[in-house]
């Protein structure tokens, strides 16, 4: 099986390289800056339960890409979908190849139906905590390591059991699931309630948690989430959600999401994607949803902001 990882960052490079390091054949589209540093350094992991990893990668730029990959795995940013669309059409050309995305929410999925028909889109979630740090290097930050992936249709079920015999050995957790947009909408919902919150709130779980209202605030959040999932027909099961309030009010945790890293960094946050689609459809189901609707605001006026100081 080849597979094609769009970026070596956080979530793209450190699965592929893993992948790559228990023998598969995986390929990163990169752009020159980064394929000038993978062969000067090699692609290089730190952190984590799979240990430091350093090896040389096989990467392409985005106009030597051709034809040929049974997988593409999608781990763009929201912010740079039409971009990242663009550099994978290559790839996908011929129509052998399907999409295995990993980005968060679901709106993306849309984008990539209407553009390659979705008998050729995956579902996945990945589940980690890293970030790319200035000199290139993949930091994991803590042991959780996890990808689920799954077929969207029936004549991707051969694709999917192909990508599970790759991942044999792999240092990371995987599963394939046959009812995989379930699990996607279940991260949607705590993606959504932990970022609003965190950005919201700019603290994390354990800080806001020891405020007076701060669980209050939390818990409504994540029940207005999970009502739009619901009503959507992707009903969060009791057992996730008693998960979910543990983790979201646990009394002392550093638990933030990735987008208040990148709000306090000053660079670009998913907010649209993560809460403003998901406002979107609590709006189109007559949804009541005032901290989500606080939440996503405030995402979207610090993008005008940063638009407006750019602009100036």
């Amino acid at each position: 099986m080849k597979i094609l990882v769009l970026g070596a960052g956080a979530v793209g490079g450190y699965f592929g390289g893993r992948m790559a390091e228990a023998g598969a054949d995986v390929t990163f589209l990169v752009r020159p800056k980064r394929a000038e540093l993978m062969a000067r350094h090699g692609l290089r992991i730190k952190g984590g339960k799979g240990g430091d990893l350093t090896l040389q990668a096989k990467c392409v730029l985005e106009t030597q890409v051709k034809p040929g990959y049974d997988v593409v795995m999608f781990t763009a940013k929201a912010y740079d979908l039409g971009s990242a669309l663009d550099s994978i059409a290559p790839a996908m050309a011929g129509g052998k190849g399907c999409v295995l995305p990993f980005l968060n929410g679901m709106s993306h999925m849309e984008a990539l139906d209407a553009r390659f028909g979705r008998d050729r889109v995956m579902g996945g979630v990945a589940y980690i905590a890293s970030m790319l740090s200035p000199e290139g290097v993949i930091l994991h930050l803590n042991d959780l390591h996890r990808v689920v992936f799954g077929p969207r249709a029936a004549s991707q079920k051969p694709v999917c059991d192909a990508l599970a015999g790759a991942m044999q050995g792999v240092k990371f957790e995987w599963k394939q699931l046959d009812n995989v947009e379930q699990a996607m909408w279940d991260k949607w919902v705590l993606l959504a309630t932990l970022a609003g919150i965190t950005c919201l709130m700019r603290a994390a779980v354990g800080d806001i948690v020891a405020t007076g209202s701060g669980e209050k605030l939390i818990l409504a959040l994540l029940a207005e989430c999970a009502s739009v999932a619901k009503a959507e027909g992707y009903a969060t099961p009791d057992a996730v959600m008693a998960n979910y309030r543990g983790m979201l009010t646990q009394k002392g945790s550093t638990f933030t999401a990735s987008m208040l890293r990148d709000v306090e960094s000053g660079g670009q946050a998913e907010g649209d994607h993560i809460l403003g689609a998901l406002l979107a459809k609590a709006r189109k189901h007559g949804i009541a949803a005032p901290v989500l609707e606080a939440a996503a605001t405030h995402l979207e006026a610090y993008a005008a902001r940063k638009e407006r100081e750019k602009a100036s």
